[in-house]
């Protein structure tokens, strides 16, 4: 069959009602990648409501030169659309070109839906570059105490992946005087120590350093004079 009647048909194909053909397509147009359809997978991005769906379609877009599709994906970065915004993101992370880490840090990293903010995260320490990681800690305790379970464990692990950059910005979170970063910034550096660790149960152990009022070096502070 003739290359560009197959890529038409997977293009017609991500609309399909049945997510296995959509996948399908999405798999197709991967492994025959044609610049042509980088508007196509991008717009799609936007809108695919199922998971694996949507990987298959950052694969796709990895295939395609970098040249075509960063600065597609770097134009929905501002979309009104959330999910528009963290597909982009999570399409850059996979991309891995750290010439785009410029665009992601900032207010994307504080975006007000909690779903953008947590893939910028994980995308600003996969694409930090050499040099800024403690800059990029920074930024992130910023965001120490943000949202549900879910929300601050992604906070935690992004920070965690900064390693030892991640310690000092740690400890200001520690010395915060809100309870909620204060329990925050104790979880993610025990976190540090064990990443292996369950992070429920270090939340537990992060309340009970907070209720002790113990500091960044680990000592109980002393009560005021």
């Amino acid at each position: 069959m003739n290359p560009v009647s197959n890529t038409r048909r997977a293009v017609a194909a991500l609309s399909a009602e049945a997510s296995s053909s959509r996948l399908q397509a999405a798999m197709l147009l991967g492994t025959h990648p044609d610049p042509n359809v980088v508007t196509v997978l991008v717009q799609r991005c936007a809108v695919e409501p199922d998971f694996f769906v949507r990987d298959m379609l950052t694969w796709a877009l990895t295939r395609l030169p970098e040249a075509v599709t960063l600065p597609k994906l770097l134009a929905e970065l501002t979309s009104a659309q959330p999910q528009a915004r963290s597909q982009a993101l999570h399409s850059l992370s996979k991309i891995n070109n750290r010439s785009v880490y410029p665009s992601i840090v900032g207010t994307l990293l504080r975006d007000p839906d909690d779903e953008v903010a947590r893939t910028a995260w994980r995308a600003a320490v996969v694409l930090v570059p050499e040099g800024e990681q403690r800059a990029l800690a920074a930024e992130l305790v910023t965001q120490l105490g943000r949202g549900d379970r879910d929300v601050r464990l992604s906070l935690s692990r992004a920070l965690v992946g900064l390693g030892a950059a991640a310690l000092p910005a740690l400890a200001a979170g520690v010395s915060s005087p809100e309870p909620r970063t204060r329990e925050h910034a104790h979880a993610t550096l025990l976190l540090l120590r064990d990443p292996e660790a369950d992070y429920d149960e270090l939340i537990e152990e992060a309340r009970r350093l907070v209720a002790r009022k113990v500091g960044p070096m680990g000592a109980e502070e002393e009560p005021p004079c």
